[in-house]
């Protein structure tokens, strides 16, 4: 990952997802939030839904599951 991290909020639909050992799992279809609240509920990936907690690292383009 290249780059400082930055904040869930700046997620957009179409960046990349990859599994903590660096392989690719797929792109953001959405974001699952609710922003007013400030709360980061996970991604949707494809069909899957992947909770916050997993999210280990987030960079502008990219993320990476724990």
């Amino acid at each position: 990952m290249s780059g400082d991290p930055v904040s869930w909020l700046m997620i957009e639909r179409g960046w990349t997802v990859y599994d903590a050992q660096g392989e690719k799992v797929g792109k953001v279809k959405e974001v699952l939030a609710d922003v007013q609240a400030d709360i980061f509920h996970g991604l949707r990936v494809g069909d899957e839904e992947i909770l916050a907690d997993r999210v280990a690292e987030i960079h502008e383009g990219e993320i990476r599951l724990s």
